[in-house]
């Protein structure tokens, strides 16, 4: 199965981590743009033709988004599996740092989640089989190229799967409006798990249950709780800056 991504920055991310997944290149010859004419460069080095698309074409490939010249049609990444999944804990030299999605159903969510994992170090993405996104096109093209980047494991059962991680020694703190604890004034430097329930459901009993401890995001405001993707880059983001020894 294939999709469509644009964009020079989505395109580049293709090209650097996934260039053999890439079959077609569509691009607008009357732009006289550097970057993307650099670009074009590079894909023609990896034995591509690009081909030549007037800009109603392009407009359609691209749903009628931004595209910046230039489109292609690329291979959807592959998911992964559990066993797959206890591979890569085994082989990390790094300090353990993923993201579990209880049963998220958006895929603008999920590709969204991947566009932060990706910017923050996140080693992995974890989601079950049922009633929760998947690898899309859609997926692919929110995610602007960090689908390829960031692994996404696609579980059976999440519960016994977040139990394992708890084997491995891998802390998980999940996501709750009704958690005591601020994330503010939680201890996120450790070997961890976050774990997001979907918008409005939250976490299921079961996995709530698993959790080592439970964590909220601060708020002032009249909203009682936000997207799922804006708590998850949150969340990620105080992580990320208590590992990289901020204050």
């Amino acid at each position: 199965m294939s999709t469509h991504l644009y964009g020079v920055h989505a395109v580049q991310a293709a090209l650097d981590y996934s260039p053999k997944k890439i079959r077609l290149v569509y691009f607008d010859d009357q732009r006289q743009d550097a970057r993307l004419k650099s670009l074009l460069e590079a894909l023609q080095a990896q034995g591509l033709k690009p081909e030549k698309a007037d800009r109603k074409k392009l407009d359609k490939l691209a749903d009628g988004k931004h595209h910046q010249g230039i489109v292609i049609s690329v291979e959807l990444p592959a998911m992964r599996g559990e066993e797959q999944l206890k591979r890569d804990v085994a082989a990390l030299e790094a300090m353990p740092f993923y993201l579990a999605l209880d049963q998220v159903q958006d895929p603008h969510n999920l590709g969204a989640c991947l566009r932060s994992a990706d910017a923050l170090g996140v080693h992995g993405v974890i989601v079950p089989k049922d009633n929760a996104a998947g690898i899309t096109p859609t997926v692919c093209k929110v995610a602007s190229g960090a689908a390829e980047t960031v692994p996404v494991y696609q579980v059976t059962n999440l519960a016994r799967t977040l139990r394992w991680l708890k084997s491995q020694n891998i802390w998980l703190a999940g996501a709750a409006g009704e958690a005591a604890q601020s994330v503010l004034e939680t201890d996120l430097n450790l070997p961890l798990v976050l774990v997001l329930g979907a918008e409005g459901d939250g976490l299921r009993r079961l996995t709530q249950q698993e959790c080592d401890f439970l964590i909220k995001i601060p708020m002032v405001g009249q909203v009682e709780s936000l997207n799922v993707s804006v708590a998850a880059g949150i969340l990620m983001f105080e992580t990320f800056r208590q590992r990289q020894g901020q204050t």
